[in-house]
């Protein structure tokens, strides 16, 4: 077979994977245009509702939270630190709303899956698609939740971006952690533990993920700090900090973009395999 054969081979089945991953992703955005209330009730609420009860409610109810910028600089309020946590819990809350429990009942109930690997791309290649469509969900999430966070507190937000390819960056690689994690969930939990993912993974995950905090604070508490290391959402906050609160103390730059792509590999090549693997059995 000549050279030549072989690159129009190539070619061939470059495009044929191409248009069979763009059907894919049709497939599941009619999905969602068809159920547009459940997608955005569930990327709104959390949100809000944390958006509202801290940021709001509690400074008028005298309950504030604010923090000294420095040992005598002004005060931070709690608004401030708030918002990059939440724009980073409202993306891996999608990633895991979009992935891991469309993924579960795919797997279970509905068998769904077995259709979906019929597609003439190789079984990884599905997976792919699943953290590739997670994360552009968990993009529109990052997307809808800024205005609340910014026009719901009642005192001041201080934010100011200093760097938007670091932001869009961010957004960008905190999205695809997201719809990688949600794999890493949806092909590890069976139907019947879908209550565990939210009481061993997600509440956890999203208290210790540095939401409502600096990393940095964690500095009286040493073992705390270096455990919460293992939180991928504790990067993605401190990511979106240094991007959008600038003043606040954050990682290094380099710190939390070597943890986030160390994480999307690991996660990424987890799920995948796991992905595989229960497809063949």
């Amino acid at each position: 077979m000549s050279s030549a054969t072989v690159a129009i081979q190539q070619r061939s089945r470059t495009s044929v994977y191409a248009h069979a991953f763009g059907g894919m992703i049709l497939r599941d955005a009619r999905v969602i245009v068809r159920e547009i209330f459940p997608f955005l009730t569930r990327t709104i609420m959390n949100p809000f509702l944390f958006t509202f009860v801290f940021t709001y409610v509690f400074p008028k109810i005298g309950q504030g939270f604010n923090i000294p910028q420095a040992s005598s600089g002004p005060q931070i309020s709690f608004a401030t630190i708030l918002v990059p946590g939440l724009v980073a819990v409202a993306m891996v809350f999608q990633g895991i709303s979009a992935v891991a429990l469309p993924l579960v009942n795919e797997f279970g109930r509905t068998r769904e899956i077995e259709d979906r690997v019929m597609a003439p791309v190789p079984v990884a290649f599905v997976g792919i698609e699943k953290i590739v469509f997670g994360a552009i969900q968990a993009v529109l999430a990052a997307v809808i939740v800024f205005p609340f966070v910014i026009i719901i507190p009642s005192t001041p937000v201080s934010i100011h971006v200093s760097n938007w390819p670091l932001l869009v960056g961010m957004i960008l690689l905190a999205s695809l952690v997201s719809g990688a994690l949600g794999l890493v969930i949806g092909t590890t939990f069976k139907p019947q533990q879908i209550p565990l993912i939210f009481s061993i993974i997600v509440i956890p995950v999203t208290f210790l993920g540095c939401v409502y905090y600096p990393w940095a604070r964690l500095a009286s508490i040493k073992w705390l700090q270096i455990f919460v290391l293992i939180n991928p959402l504790v990067y993605m906050s401190e990511g979106l900090r240094s991007a959008l609160t600038p003043e606040l103390q954050h990682m290094p730059l380099l710190a939390f973009t070597l943890a986030l792509v160390g994480a999307l590999a690991i996660l990424s090549y987890a799920g995948l395999r796991a992905f595989v693997k229960r497809v063949v059995n």
